[in-house]
């Protein structure tokens, strides 16, 4: 038996944990930047959000490439045909975040004494609001606990496997 299976379930939670936590770390950038009015770019600080994808292995786009037909072609005489109905029809490896800017429109407030303040006296802060990213907290809060519970479940599942 391959071990690959036994943990794949341990994989897959520890690639949740590793989106959690760069998500979490986001919303403390977030945060700390709320009254970022000019940043080494120029301007103020502009809002990260993190989206997740599905992790998929070289295999399920091999598979996904070969819907069709019986073999991918051969380029090579020992290259291994693949034959999709024989496979695993997905290979499971989890979740992954990428961190992109938040395009909405900067927040305007007039202050004309402060030192960032255009000629008609407003002043552009970031486009991070407390309460959304409050809610983002306590969201990627909650989804990292899940994934430690489901890593801890997995867990006791082989201990308990290896006591047979």
């Amino acid at each position: 038996m391959e071990p690959e299976p036994l943990f794949a379930a341990m994989n897959i939670s520890t690639a949740g944990l590793t989106a959690q936590r760069k998500r979490l770390g986001v919303v403390a950038e977030n945060l700390a930047n709320l009254e970022t009015t000019r940043t080494a770019q120029g301007g103020p600080y502009r809002r990260r959000t993190v989206s997740f994808e599905e992790r998929r292995s070289f295999l399920s786009h091999m598979i996904e490439a070969s819907r069709g037909s019986d073999q991918v072609a051969r380029t090579h005489p020992k290259h291994q045909l693949l034959h999709p109905a024989s496979l695993k029809e997905q290979e499971l490896r989890g979740v992954g975040a990428q961190i992109s800017e938040d395009q909405s429109p900067f927040r305007e407030v007039y202050d004309p004494g402060h030192p960032d303040a255009d000629e008609e006296g407003f002043v552009k802060y970031p486009n991070v609001d407390i309460v959304t990213e409050m809610t983002e907290l306590i969201s990627a809060t909650r989804a990292f606990e899940a994934n430690v519970t489901a890593f801890n479940a997995a867990k006791g599942m082989m201990r308990k496997a290896l006591e047979l």
